[in-house]
């Protein structure tokens, strides 16, 4: 039996675990989370830290895995290509990923390539950054980010040098590196740009764009709260989006892959591809891509693992109107209840992936990792789910216990 190894175990994780082996493969995981619920359903489960790279690889040495895949995890992709490179497995080169996956590296690589991207600068030293920051290098307003976490976490916008050196603390605290990097903000034009894509011997074959939605009144108002399919822009963006993407691909040298999109124009349809991530989205947005368009990123990132020859999936728009919605917390607590109106429950939800209960202990919403669970939907046009989206608080409640605020 073919083995594959998985990096990361998590809820949303699952279902890469579960694809692979209604596919005949033998799976083994590797999850520093000893709560991890892939240890479950997988074949072999090994308590590793996906980013520890020489560990991953003697463990898929010992194994003599077929392939390596990291699904929906930025930090693991680098350890998968890693591997894949070891070990002469499909995968992309380790250097290109590397870039794609450090924030900073990334930026420096689209600014020395003419790609349109904030001033940005990587640092080692909180002390170094406010000296930049006090000398007017950068223009306010500033974004500031770790160069290595995912999910939004410890991202923050600073409008001047009051409180700033907190957030620099604060995004250094995230960064496993210990490197942060500052850029200046864009104003981008309608929705930033979500979604997933796929490649091929380099050429970007299959992409399915969302429009990115957040939530303001969040402690962190940087993280996403829903990508809702397609992306309401005309076809001239979506080919200036495809062209900028499969320039960055060739460059790279990417080979076979899928990709999560995080990408914004400007008033004049400038394109900026904030993060070409070398790995599926979080958030069922694969599973939200299949419903829209019949196209399973799951399954093709299985099989390309495993470095099967495939062809483009076949696919001409989405059919319909999709999303996923993040449920979450604006205050910390013990959970009371999700309250859903019975009406959007029962007319508008496809599947409920709810992972928080009553009594849990939840967060505010600062991150991914601080989701209550996701909710897939189907709407009825676009401007409902817009609507519905941008206006939540309308359909969905979260309720604390009294005793808990």
């Amino acid at each position: 039996m073919k083995k594959i190894l998985l990096l990361g175990g998590s809820a949303q994780q699952i279902v890469a675990i579960e694809v692979a082996k209604k596919m005949g493969l033998y799976t083994v995981l590797c999850d520093f989370l000893l709560d991890n619920p892939g240890q479950y359903i997988a074949d072999k489960f090994y308590p590793v830290s996906t980013t520890d790279k020489e560990a991953v690889l003697k463990i898929a040495q010992y194994e003599k895995i077929g392939g390596v895949l990291a699904y929906a995890s930025d930090p693991a992709a680098p350890t998968a290509a890693y591997v894949a490179e070891k070990m002469g497995l499909s995968g992309n080169p380790y250097d290109s990923v590397e870039i794609l996956c450090n924030k900073d590296k990334y930026r420096e690589f689209l600014a020395n390539n003419n790609f349109c991207t904030p001033k940005a600068k990587g640092f080692f030293s909180i002390d170094e950054t406010m000296n930049k920051l006090e000398a007017g290098y950068f223009k306010f307003p500033v974004i500031i980010k770790p160069v290595d976490s995912s999910g939004s976490k410890g991202v923050s916008r600073c409008d001047s040098l009051k409180g700033i050196y907190q957030k620099l603390q604060y995004a250094m605290s995230f960064s496993r590196s210990k490197r942060i990097i500052v850029e200046e903000f864009i104003d981008k034009y309608g929705y930033q740009i979500a979604g997933d894509g796929l490649s091929i011997e380099g050429k970007l074959v299959f992409y399915c764009l969302a429009n990115d939605h957040f939530n303001p009144k969040c402690a962190n108002p940087f993280v996403p709260i829903s990508a809702s399919f397609p992306y309401n822009m005309p076809d001239s963006v979506y080919n200036k989006v495809h062209a900028e993407i499969q320039r960055l691909l060739m460059l790279l040298g990417m080979k076979n892959c899928t990709y999560n999109f995080d990408i914004c124009i400007d008033k004049d349809y400038n394109v900026y591809l904030m993060e070409i991530a070398p790995r599926n989205g979080g958030n069922y947005i694969p599973q939200i891509i299949r419903y829209a368009t019949g196209v399973d990123l799951i399954e093709y990132s299985v099989r390309l693992a495993m470095g099967e020859t495939l062809d483009a999936p076949k696919f001409n728009k989405v059919e319909g109107f999709w999303a996923y919605y993040a449920v979450h917390s604006l205050e910390d607590g013990i959970l009371d209840c999700v309250e859903i109106s019975p009406e959007i429950e029962q007319r508008y939800i496809v599947e409920n992936h709810l992972i928080k209960h009553h009594g849990d202990r939840i967060s505010t919403f600062r991150g991914a990792n601080t989701t209550l669970g996701c909710l897939l939907m189907k709407f009825n046009s676009m401007s409902e789910m817009l609507h519905m989206i941008d206006n939540s608080e309308e359909w969905i409640t979260v309720k604390l216990m009294k005793s808990s605020k």
